[in-house]
Formats: structure tokens, C-alpha cells, sequence
């Protein structure tokens, strides 16, 4: 009976999300009912109220959210990667598998540039996948990866759940936008070897454009490098001042959302509807965090008051004292919360449960400190989120996705497409988990 009320509370939960009602509202609610029910003084309500303001409302790390996402959607309006593909088309598009690589790349930039995961499929699959299908590429192949390179703004940074996993875990983001390049670029060129392992063995489901003449080629590259320069700085502006310690994360997202204005007004995309439009969708998808932020952070205070911490803390003793084991039990959990939970949802209620357990593991001089641990820890959930973008029945990507599929390309397709870029994420998890220094080795060069 002891854990009664904890074990209730996860029960509610569980149902309430399957019942469709609106997770940030779940979670309010059952706080304030599971309070009543604990027969928690009402003065502990007190406490909720200043946690809520003082981790949450007046934090100001978490300003850099809105400005992150500003940048995202100002770069994804000022078409910055229309020209890129083109011009990556025409360098790779006469050989098999060459426009799938382009879309891999524009990818990775997309995903270094705005780090929000929408803009970067509705992009894609606007821009790109037409283009695949009307040259004879397979469908799956074409919509697995257009789905994998669209859903690495998750990880590369700048990323916003990056933030909002160095808020929650209370670790430098810098040091955690230097462990998550090196996983990203690895799930990168993952995708890229995919194509030209297509490419090599079944050359038919990514057929080469032949009207592409090979003289161009030397002419595209230049100009390639030319679209580069832009996107690149900015990356650069952003990243280096923040994994150097130069400017905070707030600071660094300010300078990327100004760069990003200049460069819709050097571009000739600036407009008063434009600005207006782009501060509309930012304060929607802020707004949104932030109320799933306060919804949680309510529903955690009770839930470790009524025992829920120690109740899970048990039940991982449970699972076996072995430090990776405990790992992957909480990995495993995530992935199958991923099926019907967004990544922001996800964040808010595991992290808070699993990090003072991650912390205090023993992993055998593994790891120098805690906060290295955490770091590590932070990076294989980061790729493990990246699965709940496209695992169904609500993977969001394939939502994204499938209202803007061309006509003819079916769900089927979809699931199919979508079947092996999964599996190397889940592959790329495994190497981070048995090789930390993937994700340790940049951090610890600054």
C-alpha cells in the first residue's frame, strides 16, 4: 500500500493521455487532485507557485527558446535552402543516389540552421520529395529520407530541446550543443551511406538524372560554396560564442535570430507580414512549451511528494543493480513513450524522475563527475527522442509529412520509408551507449 497513491497517479496519467485530453491540462489536473487525495497541506501549493516562477517564468535560460525558434522560422521563410538543392542537385544528381545525398546534406544545414523539426519537414517535403519521386526514386527510400535528415534539427544544434534539457538536468548547453555535433553528424552520414548502399546494390530505386551534363559540376561546386558561406557564419555565430562560453545561450540565440532577420532582409524576403507572421508562430510554440513546463513541473512536486521518487527508485533496484542495465531499461521506457508522447512532454515528466538515479550510478571510473554523466545520459535521450518524431501511431514527422505528400504515396509508403531510418537511430543510440566518448570527447577539448 505504500505506493498506492504514486502508482494511481502514473495510472491517471497513462489513461488520461490515451483518452486524448490535452497532456499540459493532464498533468495540472492531476496535480491538484492527487494533492486533495495525499492530503498534502495546502500550504505546500505555496511551494508549486514559487518552483513554477522560479524555475520556470523567471528563468532566463529558457529566453533563448523563443529566440532560437524566431531564427528557425526566419530562415525556413527567407528560403535559404531552395538554391542550395538545386545547385546540389546538378553535383550529385548524375550518378545513382546523387539527389538522395543532396537531400541528406540540405538536411544536415537545415538542421544547424533552424533546429526545429517541422519547418525542416515541411521544407523538405515540399521542396525535395517531388523532385525524388519525378525522377524514378523509390518511394520508401525517398520518404525515409526526406524523414531522417528533416528530424536532425532535434539534435544538431542549435536545438531547442537541447535548452530544455540543459534547464532540466542543470548542465552547461554549451557543453551539451559540443556532445550532441558529433552523434548528429555520425546519424548524418548514416543516412548518407544508406543512399549509396541503395545506390550501389539496387541502383533502380535511386536512379541518376542523365540530363544533368558533367561539365557543370566544377561550376555547381563553387556555387555551392558560395550558398554555404551564409548559413555557415551563422551557424557558426551562434555555436562557437556559445560552446566557448563567449555569450550565454540566450545571448548566442539573440545574435542567430538578428543574423537571421538580416539575412531575410539582405534576400529581399523581409516584409511587415513576414516579421508579424514569424512572431505569431513563435509565441504559439513558446507558449506551448512553457505551459507543458509549468503543467510538469506541478505534476512532478506531487508525485515526489506522495513517494512517486522513491517508488521509482525501487522499482529500478528491481531491475538490477548493474548501471547499464538500469540504462537501458529507462531508454527502452523512453522509446515506447516516444509511440504517444511529443519529445517536450516526455522531457518534463522522465528527466526530472531519472536524473538524480543516473547521477548517483556507478559506472567503474566510467565518467570523471556527475555533470559528465548526465551530459552523456542527456545525448542518448536526445537520440532516442529523435525516434518519437517518426514512430508511430503519433509520430509527428509523419503527420507533417503525409499532409504534403504528393497524391499517390500512401501511409504504407510512409511506415515502410520511415522503417529503416529508425533502426540506424536505434543504431546510433547503441554506439553512444557503449562508446561515451562519441559524445564526451569534443565537451572535454573546451
Amino acid at each position: 500500500m505504500t505506493y498506492l497513491l504514486p502508482s494511481a497517479m502514473l495510472a491517471a496519467l497513462v489513461l488520461g493521455i490515451f483518452s486524448g485530453y490535452p497532456v499540459a491540462f493532464l498533468l495540472a489536473g492531476l496535480a491538484s487532485l492527487f494533492m486533495w487525495l495525499g492530503d498534502i497541506p495546502l500550504l505546500a501549493f505555496s511551494l508549486i507557485v514559487s518552483r513554477v516562477f522560479g524555475a520556470v517564468l523567471e528563468n532566463w535560460i529558457l529566453a533563448a527558446i523563443p529566440l532560437f525558434i524566431f531564427m528557425g522560422i526566419m530562415l525556413e521563410k527567407s528560403k535559404v535552402a531552395d538554391n542550395l538543392l538545386l545547385e546540389l542537385e546538378v553535383l550529385f544528381g548524375g550518378r545513382p543516389g546523387g539527389l538522395g545525398l543532396a537531400v541528406v546534406l540540405i538536411g544536415i544545414v537545415m538542421a544547424a540552421s533552424t533546429g526545429i523539426v517541422g519547418a525542416s519537414i515541411v521544407l523538405m517535403g515540399t521542396m525535395a520529395l517531388p523532385l525524388m519521386l519525378k525522377q524514378g526514386y523509390n518511394k520508401s527510400v525517398a520518404i525515409g529520407t526526406v524523414l531522417g535528415s528533416g528530424t536532425l534539427g532535434i539534435l544538431i544544434p542549435p536545438s531547442i530541446m537541447l535548452v530544455v534539457f540543459g534547464d532540466i538536468l542543470q548542465i552547461p548547453i554549451g557543453g551539451l550543443f559540443a556532445a550532441t555535433l558529433i552523434p548528429g553528424l555520425l546519424l548524418g552520414g548514416m543516412y548518407a551511406l544508406y543512399i549509396v548502399g541503395v545506390a550501389i546494390f539496387r541502383p533502380a530505386k535511386v536512379p541518376a538524372n542523365k540530363r544533368i551534363a558533367s561539365g557543370n559540376r566544377w561550376q555547381a561546386l563553387w556555387r555551392v560554396l558560395q550558398n554555404l558561406v551564409v548559413p555557415a557564419f551563422l551557424m557558426a555565430s551562434v555555436l562557437v560564442s556559445i560552446i566557448l562560453g563567449l555569450a550565454t545561450p540566450t545571448e548566442g540565440a539573440a545574435i542567430g535570430a538578428l543574423c537571421a532577420t538580416l539575412l531575410a532582409l539582405a534576400k529581399g524576403r523581409l516584409s511587415w507580414r513576414m516579421l508579424g507572421d514569424s512572431a505569431r508562430e513563435t509565441t504559439l510554440m513558446t507558449a506551448m512549451i512553457l505551459v507543458l513546463a509549468v503543467s510538469a513541473t506541478a505534476f512532478s512536486l506531487i508525485f515526489k511528494r506522495i513517494g512517486g521518487q522513491r517508488m521509482i527508485e525501487d522499482a529500478v533496484g528491481l531491475v538490477g543493480s548493474g548501471p547499464y542495465t538500469v540504462i537501458l531499461v529507462i531508454m527502452l521506457l523512453i522509446f515506447v513513450l516516444g509511440f504517444f508522447l511529443e519529445w517536450i512532454e516526455i522531457s518534463f515528466l522522465v528527466l526530472p524522475l531519472f536524473a538524480p538515479i543516473v547521477a548517483d550510478l556507478d559506472f567503474g571510473g566510467a565518467f570523471e563527475n556527475s555533470a559528465q554523466t548526465l551530459t552523456w545520459f542527456a545525448v542518448l535521450v536526445a537520440i532516442n527522442l529523435q525516434t518519437s518524431f517518426l514512430t508511430p501511431p503519433f509520430g509527428y514527422a509523419l503527420f507533417y509529412l503525409k499532409g504534403i505528400v504528393p497524391p499517390g504515396v500512401s501511409t504504407g509508403d510512409i511506415y515502410r520509408g520511415v522503417t529503416p531510418i529508425v533502426v540506424m537511430q536505434l543504431l546510433g543510440l547503441l554506439l553512444v551507449l557503449l562508446f561515451p566518448a562519441l559524445a564526451l570527447w569534443l565537451p572535454g577539448k573546451f
